[in-house]
């Protein structure tokens, strides 16, 4: 099971590493028990010349008249052998040559021994004095940890000694020296064959050592490229959410106890799914993967930290002294990413590559603060970031409307307003200019607050579109329209705004239609009106819910034309029962470049066979310019103010004129 993060962290979890050749454990085995091995000898060494001098007081007994002899030669081969022995160690000699001598020292501790005991005249004594031999082969053997090869050489050695002795003795019987000489071959083939046994075991316990170092280290490695794993995001190589909650924490820890002041940046890649459902999704993969190394690039300087936060979504930490570095870091993310000049064809704002909406907030000191306010904070200045036409970057200010704790207030209010009764419906007539009379009104919202100041509607709508409000207020409008005005016939059509956010949400035409059937309206009666605005994105969803909502004969207008760049495309995709033509270009009448701009707007819709609706009429100069431009209909203070449903005075039944009460 491979895992590859883009190229930058490959991790293989099934296979092992190499283990080290036989060559190599067997050297490693040598180096590591170096520094152990010459301790070991050095204290066996020490221990084995006290019991050599020990062997003083049975030489005096069995020998005593060479006692003096073999005494003094045990002293002189100890204090020798201590003198070279401790040189090496203090030289840091290897354990092989510290080994060597102390075998050559065992070695000639017997024969230095064996050579004046045997000049004794108790021939009888020394006969079975010299077999006490065998425990220096022992000792070789047991006592000590040589290598093999070197005990069994000094072993060899022991043994050849005693039988030269034995063959040097006086005439002695036979049966004694078969005796003797059959006790230190098997003393030799006994301790030779356990030092044999011993260095095998030995070896065995340090390769199971090592292969437990091994397989420690193996999980140890593998444990953190399972948690570099769970903390990686498999595409760009970032921190994943995981990750980066962690480090927020740790940032918010460090501003707590320290005061290390930092900002969280949250970065939205603009039209996104629109790149990714026209290029597809591996362009899609490789957008988002350049953004991300654009954004390592960006905080590079300020050594922060980032991480993919969502879909296409990221976040940049970093410790920053003001809101004002902030917001340059902000504006530079923007920038690189812009600088990338990756194509986008498919956006309609104007733009042709891939840019980002940037969102920043800085620790302030507030009572009672907590993390998720920062976070808060960071996502509502990414949405006036987006609000604000995207491509921008801004830094969160408590004193905008659109961001700040007042936007917090409005937010928990929408959500009793409907309970409370706190928004309402005025509605403002549309005139037709033929006839002069009121073919529809459109149905504008109200909001009011606890104590009854009025809440614009430009700074509560898209709250409301933010905290995702809207669509229950949406349903709410659209019965309401139908209760008030259509189903008691106080005007023909009422059209009412529609937010995408509505539009994209499933079941959204099925609510239309359960309304329509609940309060008895046909269908043709309601007009929703569709804003060419930057949130609008033309996937399928949205055209199969117009499509749906067209079934149910609802009419589908497109307000605002002429103020964004999707227009065209919509007029090209939906057939829109009326084209709404934004206020400014009659305004911009005045001239006659802003005449000629609206004539030619007016002409490009009339040739797509759309009725034409002109916002903003205020005068009878403009009034005449719309019979004289032979507009359809119009809307503005001239024709009427918006006004409550109880207040709209017709003179007959539908389609009657309006008094201007």
């Amino acid at each position: 099971m491979k895992h590859t993060l883009t190229d930058m962290i490959e991790v293989d979890l099934d296979n092992d590493p190499p283990r080290p050749a036989s060559s190599e454990l067997l050297s490693l085995y040598h180096e590591e028990g170096e520094g152990a091995r010459k301790q070991a000898t050095r204290q066996g060494f020490w221990t084995a010349v006290g019991v050599y001098l020990l062997f003083s007081v049975t030489d005096v007994l069995l020998v005593p008249d060479v006692a003096a002899l073999t005494i003094g030669a045990r002293f002189t081969i100890s204090i020798v052998a201590l003198i070279i022995l401790e040189t090496q160690y203090r030289l840091n000699a290897t354990a092989n040559s510290i080994d060597c001598t102390a075998a050559a020292a065992l070695v000639v501790a017997y024969a230095g021994w064996l050579y004046p005991a045997m000049m004794t005249s108790d021939t009888e004594s020394i006969s079975y004095y010299m077999v006490f031999g065998a425990i220096f082969m022992m000792s070789v053997n047991l006592f000590f940890s040589f290598r093999f090869r070197l005990s069994l050489f000094a072993s060899i050695t022991i043994l050849l000694i005693f039988f030269a002795a034995v063959l040097s003795f006086p005439p002695a019987e036979v049966s004694y020296r078969l005796a003797f000489g059959t006790f230190n071959v098997s003393c030799f083939i006994f301790t030779s064959y356990v030092n044999w046994k011993l260095n095998r075991e030995r070896y065995k316990v340090f390769l199971n050592a090592v292969e437990a170092r091994i397989q420690h280290k193996e999980a140890s490695e593998r444990g953190k490229a399972l948690l570099r794993l769970s903390h990686t995001d498999s595409l760009t190589g970032l921190n994943n959410r995981r990750a980066v909650d962690q480090t927020l924490r740790d940032y918010w820890s460090d501003w707590q106890r320290r005061g290390k002041s930092f900002a969280a940046i949250l970065i939205d890649v603009d039209f996104f799914k629109k790149y990714n459902d026209y290029y597809g999704h591996q362009e899609g993969d490789r957008c988002l993967v350049l953004v991300a190394n654009a954004l390592k690039g960006s905080i590079e300087a300020c050594n922060g930290s980032i991480g993919r936060y969502g879909g296409e979504e990221f976040i940049v930490l970093a410790h920053m002294q003001t809101g004002e570095e902030a917001a340059e870091l902000a504006e530079t993310i923007r920038r690189n990413v812009e600088g990338l000049a990756l194509p986008h064809q498919e956006r309609r704002d104007g733009m042709s590559v891939v840019t980002v909406s940037v969102g920043a907030a800085f620790t302030r000191n507030q009572t009672g603060s907590k993390l998720e306010r920062l976070i808060h904070e960071a996502d509502r200045a990414l949405y006036s970031a987006k609000a604000s036409g995207r491509n921008c970057a801004r830094l969160f200010d408590p004193s905008d409307p659109l961001t700040s704790d007042e936007s917090e207030n409005i937010a928990a209010l929408l959500k009793i307003a409907i309970d409370q009764d706190l928004v309402s419906m005025v509605y403002q007539p549309i005139c037709n200019v033929a006839s002069g009379r009121i073919d529809a009104v459109e149905a504008l919202m109200r909001l009011k607050m606890l104590d009854g100041t009025a809440v614009p509607p430009s700074l509560f709508i898209p709250i409301a579109e933010r905290t995702g409000v809207i669509l229950e207020l949406g349903r709410w409008a659209i019965r309401t329209v139908c209760r008030e005005i259509l189903a008691v016939d106080r005007v023909p059509v009422v059209s009412v705004n529609v937010s995408p956010i509505q539009l994209k949400s499933p079941g959204f035409a099925a609510s239309v239609a359960a309304i329509l059937g609940e309060t008895g309206v046909a269908g043709a009666r309601l007009a929703l009106e569709i804003t060419e605005g930057l949130e609008m994105e033309m996937h399928s969803d949205v055209l199969r819910c117009i499509s749906d909502l067209k079934t149910l004969g609802v009419r589908i207008w497109l307000d605002d034309f002429g103020t964004g760049f999707a227009g065209l495309s919509w007029l090209r995709l939906i057939d829109f029962d009326t084209v709404k033509i934004d206020r400014s270009f009659l305004h911009d009448c005045d001239t006659s470049r802003g005449k000629a701009m609206l004539r030619d707007i007016i002409g490009l819709v009339r040739n797509r066979g759309h009725k034409i609706l002109v916002e903003g009429v205020e005068t009878e100069d403009q009034m005449g310019l719309m019979r004289q431009f032979r507009i359809d209909q119009v809307q503005g203070f001239h024709v009427g103010r918006p006004k409550l449903a109880e207040n709209l005075r017709l003179k007959a039944a539908a389609g009657a004129q309006l008094t201007r009460a």
